[in-house]
């Protein structure tokens, strides 16, 4: 009986551990600023091989550098790339209200 109350409450203290470790791991991956496509699927939902269908059509606002080929993903482009929005619409958005905003303190 006292050996069965041991393997219940290590089995209890694996799982609290896990959950402690999964919550640090969700903690971490928040704060990335630059996704690799396994990380780009967990972020957005979307499978591997539909990312790579976006990327092969230029679809999928990418990172470059000639220096490495694995593809990497600005989590903020992403960001604005799942809102519908390119990047270049968003700093003209920004340009247009700073204008509004110099033009109401003259």
């Amino acid at each position: 009986h006292q050996i069965y109350n041991s393997m219940e409450n290590e089995t209890i203290l694996s799982k609290k551990v896990l959950s402690e470790l999964k919550q640090i791991k969700n903690l971490l991956f928040e704060n990335k600023t630059v996704l690799n496509v396994e990380e780009l699927a967990q972020y957005t939902g979307l499978s591997k091989s539909k990312i790579y269908k976006l990327l092969s059509k230029k679809l999928i606002p990418t990172g470059t550098n000639a220096n490495i080929r694995q593809k990497f993903f600005y989590k903020k482009d992403i960001d604005l790339w799942l809102m519908g929005l390119s990047k270049e619409e968003l700093e003209a958005e920004e340009e247009f209200n700073q204008m509004l905003s110099r033009n109401r303190k003259s």
